[in-house]
């Protein structure tokens, strides 16, 4: 992991803290950087949208800044670092410390919620540090798709990102959390997420990187503590020159007949990516599954770390991970089927970075795709 001196960066609130109370008028470069990280100012179909700070009214669903909520809850015993221990290291002290926004998001007993929840944090201004603790609930029957977003604005320089998130999802709850990150060249960004699964609940993460970013580590666990509990970890990420990232998942499954999956595609155009998975097994029967896959292209170093560890019998752990360059031969496949040189490289890069993942908005799905079409060529970076 890289050193980072906090001290570089203002944590004091200020505008990065503020409410943000009509998304329309942001200045329209800042408006497409939200699209490219899921959020469309102009779009009306979801259940509640937050964006430091929007409030939704829909029946079943709490949507508050995380402020609001300690003060509404007397603290939030139950979930305020619960999962997480405020001293495991200097960015979640930071983040303990200089409490300056996120979000509490609570789906209610049975309560089923047909559109997205969306959330984003922006980033504005130089040497600006955004410390942000979000708690999402999805209590039992319950059911919740989030589509989260974090961005900076397009004249940001240097900034930070701090994001520590809770995730409780009860028993037989569903939750879906779909995190698009658009940070800038010299942003440096450092979530710590810790979730739990309840009896029957089904937790499922979605990550999506493919613009630059300066300096991301992140390694979210999610323990699986009731019997049936499943959880699946899908990961899209781009990683082009200048940019470090360090990614992964951890699975616990620590009740019988559980289920984990992580699944990664790694491209780099010239960054590093250090990309991890681990998925342990402490009670059977139990099943999990890791698939890390990377491409090279244009150089850049990708460094695949997948990891299983169990002593139980009756668990089936199993990984895959390959790291590589396109084939010459897919490319004259294509060439010889009509394609040009860059057509067919564009079309295996699309192929590989799948993203046709469920509930993404229209808007979202098209940027990306014009996105992942122009990387062979390096025009989208």
């Amino acid at each position: 992991m890289s050193t980072v001196d906090l001290s570089r960066f203002s944590f004091s609130g200020g505008e990065n803290a503020a409410p943000v109370d009509d998304l329309t008028r942001l200045p329209a470069e800042d408006r497409q950087r939200l699209v490219l990280a899921g959020i469309d100012v102009h779009d009306r179909q979801v259940s509640g949208a937050f964006m430091q700070l929007n409030h939704a009214g829909v029946h079943g669903l709490d949507l508050m800044d995380i402020r609001a909520a300690l003060k509404k809850y007397d603290g939030l015993p139950q979930y305020y670092w619960q999962l997480l221990n405020p001293d495991k290291d200097d960015f979640t002290r930071m983040a303990h410390e200089r409490l300056n926004g996120g979000y509490f998001v609570r789906a209610r007993r049975g309560v089923r919620l047909t559109e997205p929840v969306q959330s984003c944090m922006f980033i504005k201004g130089h040497g600006a540090g955004q410390s942000v603790h979000n708690i999402v609930v999805v209590e039992e029957g319950a059911e919740l798709h989030i589509l989260g977003g974090c961005a900076t604005a397009h004249e940001a320089r240097d900034a930070a990102h701090l994001g520590i998130t809770e995730y409780y999802v009860e028993k037989g709850g569903k939750l879906t959390f779909t995190m698009i990150h658009n940070w800038g060249e010299s942003t440096t960004v450092r979530p710590r997420s810790v979730g739990r699964v309840d009896a029957g609940g089904v937790f499922q993460n979605n990550y999506i990187l493919l613009k630059p970013v300066g300096d991301l580590q992140m390694y979210p666990l999610m323990e699986l503590a009731g019997s049936g509990a499943v959880a699946r970890f899908n990961s899209v990420i781009v990683a082009p020159s200048g940019s470090y990232v360090d990614c992964g998942n951890r699975i616990e499954l620590n009740a019988p007949d559980t289920r984990g999956e992580v699944i990664s595609r790694v491209l780099t155009t010239g960054g590093t990516v250090i990309n991890r998975g681990y998925i342990g097994a402490a009670a059977a029967p139990a099943k999990g599954h890791l698939e890390c896959k990377g491409l090279i292209m244009g150089g850049g170093r990708i460094h695949a770390i997948p990891e299983l560890n169990s002593n139980q019998d009756g668990v089936e752990l199993s990984h895959e991970a390959a790291v590589g360059k396109i084939a010459q031969e897919e490319i004259e496949y294509l060439m010889a089927r009509g394609l040009d040189e860059d057509e067919a490289a564009s079309t295996i890069v699309r192929g590989f970075l799948n993203v046709e993942i469920m509930g993404l908005p229209t808007p979202l799905k098209n940027a990306m795709d014009e996105q992942i079409s122009l990387l062979e060529t390096g025009r989208a970076m």
